[in-house]
């Protein structure tokens, strides 16, 4: 295999490795192809839109590990990753995921409960008699 960048995507509980490298466009997650993974069709847009920015769909083949969180989480982590990873390749990129709001973390994250409380904001029940 040529050079093959790295780089890593966060989102909420979720971690992705992504391993990408000039190839025919091969997208696999955890060892499964990724329309396999990401059943849902708006995670699978979400996994092509840096590459769809750049326009070079069939151009990389790209390796991702996902870990921890949710689907949509994962989903997200590995966006954010390849664009990491293709601008490790080509800097020349940066302007066009720039521009898609590609390269920004979503810092959300789950709301830590407080005390005197069921959930972070949710009361218990209340009964008035």
């Amino acid at each position: 295999m040529e050079k093959q960048k790295n780089a890593v995507g966060r989102r909420k509980e979720a971690v992705t490795r992504v391993f990408i490298s000039k190839g025919n466009g091969t997208i696999t997650v955890n060892d499964k192809d990724y329309k396999q993974y990401f059943s849902l069709v708006y995670l699978q847009n979400q996994i092509e839109a840096p590459l769809r920015s750049i326009e070079s769909l069939d151009k990389f083949d790209i390796k991702i590990n996902a870990t921890g969180g949710g689907v949509k989480g994962q989903a997200e982590a590995a966006k954010l990753g390849i664009a990491r990873a293709l601008l490790e390749i080509n800097a020349d990129y940066r302007p066009a995921l720039k521009a898609a709001g590609l390269l920004k973390r979503d810092p959300r994250g789950v709301e830590r409960k407080k005390f005197g409380k069921k959930k972070a904001r949710r009361s218990f029940q209340f009964s008035k008699r």
